[in-house]
Order: C-alpha cells, then sequence, then structure tokens
C-alpha cells in the first residue's frame, strides 16, 4: 500500500485537493485547487510538489516552502517570499501554495521549469567567490540584497548574459550591469562593450519542417520554398512543386554574428516566367533560443530540461508558446508560426544551436 492517501472536499472556491503525509502521523498542510479541466495539470504539480529539491526553499532551504513564484518556477520560505512580494509581478508572481487558487497557466509554468533544481542551475550558475546564499535564520536585510542580485538584476549568470524570469524565457542584456546593482562585474560590462557585428558567436541550423496550409498562387496550387535572411545571409529550401503542404525537413546554417537580429522567413511562389510570387512571411526573435543556447556554451551540457520559453503575444507570429529544451546535448527549440501579410499559411521550424567549438 502506498505511504500516501489523498482526500477531495469542497469549498467556497471549488474543489480542493488535499494531501495527507501518512509518515509520523502528520497531516500535510499543502494541497493545490483541483478542476476537471486542470485535472492533468494538477497531477503534475502534485509531482512536482513531492520532489526532493521542491520541500526546502529556493533560496535559504528553509524546509516546507508554502510559497512560490509561478513565473519562475521555484518555491520559497514565507521570509523569502516577502522580499520577493516586493519585487514587480513581471520579475516574480507570488502565490500561496496551500490558499491561492491557482490557475492552468501558472501550473504549467510551473511544471515547464521543473522546480528549484532546474531553476537555480540557471540563477545559480556563477555565483561569485565571497558571496553564498542566506541561511534559515539570515536578516531581510541579507535576504534582499541576495534575492534582488539572483532575480531582478541576474547577477550570477554566466557574465555578459541576463534573462527575464517572466515564463522562463531568456535574452540578452542590452546594457552593463544595473547601477543599483549590489554585485558589480566589470567583465559583463566589458562583453558588453566589445560586442561587434562581425564576429561569429556560433552557427544556428535551421530545420524546415513544414508548410500548413499555403496560398494559392497558380491555378489551383503553388510551388513553394522558404527564404532565410540573417542580416545579409541568405539560405533557401528547395521548390516543392504543386503542393499547400509540403514537408521539407531541410536542415540549413546560418552563422550568427555577435550582434544579431530577428531571423527572417518568407515563402515564395516559384514562377519559371514571370517573378516570385510572395506567400507570406515571419520573423523569429532569436535572443531567448541564443541566449539559452551561451549560457552552457563553455561546459557540459546537463540532463534533458527545459530552459527557456518564447511566448506567444500579439506582436509576434507565434501559434503557441515556443519552449527551449535541451535534448540528448543539444540546445533546440520548435516553433510553430502563421505566416503573416498572407490569406493562409504555417510553417514549422525547429532551431538547432552548434557552439564555436564544434
Amino acid at each position: 500500500m502506498s505511504n500516501r492517501q489523498y482526500e477531495y472536499s469542497k469549498s467556497n472556491s471549488g474543489n480542493r485537493y488535499h494531501e495527507y503525509g501518512l509518515q509520523g502521523g502528520g497531516k500535510s498542510n499543502r494541497y493545490y485547487d483541483y478542476n476537471k479541466s486542470t485535472s492533468g495539470s494538477s497531477r503534475k504539480m502534485k509531482e512536482l510538489l513531492l520532489k526532493s529539491d521542491n520541500q526546502v526553499c529556493a533560496d535559504c532551504d528553509a524546509p516546507d516552502p508554502k510559497w512560490a513564484s509561478a513565473n519562475i518556477g521555484v518555491f520559497l520560505c514565507l521570509k523569502c517570499c516577502s522580499v520577493h512580494r516586493n519585487l514587480s509581478s513581471d520579475i516574480s508572481k507570488v502565490l500561496s501554495v496551500t490558499l491561492d487558487e491557482w490557475s492552468e497557466e501558472d501550473i504549467e509554468s510551473m511544471v515547464e521549469v521543473g522546480g528549484n533544481s532546474s531553476a537555480n542551475a540557471i540563477y545559480e550558475a556563477y555565483i561569485p567567490k565571497g558571496i553564498s546564499k542566506p541561511k534559515q535564520n539570515a536578516s531581510i536585510e541579507e535576504r534582499t540584497k541576495f534575492i534582488r542580485s539572483k532575480y531582478e538584476f541576474q547577477e550570477f549568470l554566466k557574465p555578459s548574459l541576463r534573462m527575464i524570469s517572466s515564463k522562463s524565457s531568456f535574452k540578452t542584456c542590452a546594457s552593463g550591469v544595473d547601477s543599483d546593482s549590489f554585485y558589480s562585474s566589470a567583465t559583463s560590462r566589458n562583453a558588453v562593450s566589445n560586442t561587434g557585428a562581425s564576429i561569429s558567436i556560433g552557427t544556428l541550423k535551421v530545420k524546415v519542417v513544414r508548410g500548413i496550409d499555403l496560398a494559392i498562387r497558380d491555378f489551383r496550387s503553388s510551388d513553394p520554398y522558404v527564404v532565410l535572411a540573417l542580416g545579409q545571409q541568405k539560405v533557401q529550401t528547395t521548390v516543392k512543386q504543386s503542393n499547400l503542404n509540403p514537408v521539407w525537413n531541410e536542415e540549413l546554417k546560418i552563422t550568427v554574428p555577435q550582434r544579431y537580429g530577428a531571423l527572417k522567413l518568407q515563402v515564395y511562389d516559384y514562377d519559371t516566367f514571370s517573378a516570385d510570387d510572395i506567400m507570406g512571411e515571419a520573423e523569429v526573435d532569436l535572443q531567448p533560443f541564443i541566449a539559452a543556447a551561451t549560457v552552457f556554451s563553455d561546459e557540459e551540457l546537463p540532463d534533458d530540461m527545459q530552459v527557456g520559453k518564447w511566448l506567444k503575444s500579439s506582436d509576434n507570429a507565434l501559434m503557441k508558446d515556443s519552449t527551449i529544451n535541451i535534448i540528448g546535448g543539444k540546445v533546440k527549440q520548435e516553433i510553430h508560426l502563421k505566416l503573416q501579410n498572407v490569406e493562409s499559411g504555417e510553417l514549422e521550424l525547429e532551431l538547432e544551436w552548434i557552439p564555436l567549438h564544434q
């Protein structure tokens, strides 16, 4: 028989899911909302709560944390939670594990990060010598100093990189360390000032997987091909004859300079006797992907895990959120785009990062 049992009970805010730990005869005070529409997410959250690294505070190692930062993906004790509440909600969205109602999106965000160990592998990757995490009995001043440096100023990442903690999405910092930063980094400032458009930082491998419901440009079909452009570089796929749902599965490579912009995609209809007709276009923001890849570029990659996300919004062409993962020792990202400035059409891509030393 399992050493744990579970009970459902009614409350004004809906069904609550209580977990009773039988070890020691005690009752766990952890529970979370359970609704039919989010049952799958709730089960994932339950499993996440039971992981040993999530049984202590991510910032001070205090046992049995009752709070969490939904967008960072960590569990927190009450004392560290009070510091997080003083950060902007864009940096840390604090929820009670036992009292607040969790949306399916918040639960999925926590599950995708993977908990304290996965998050700290990023946020505490490069803690300088002489700096240590606060203890359970640390003062509020000590906690504030460490937590702001860790999440707000993001000083414990690899030098010259910063990331946005919300939804685990990464991006590089456009300037040096914040002037109010508790721990300055001359290396970070120098890395930013010495960047240049002509210096390569790696290679982007783009797998053009397939097109979906592409626009008609000939009599009843089209002869599509895809052009990728990064700066002055351009590469393209082969032409697929008379196909509105072409499958390419073609890999194209582009060198990435230190100063890079968006990856631009255009789909064309090949025409033998006149100019090729445009069949839609889109842009891919490379910052989350390249920043995540560069974090691990000089070290052995960890086991398979999610390390970032590019979020769907009204100002990009994503059909859905696009996660960045380490798979088989490589940083990869799957992207599903809605083609712009055209009556119909979608495009699926896969990105893979190739470091300079490979």
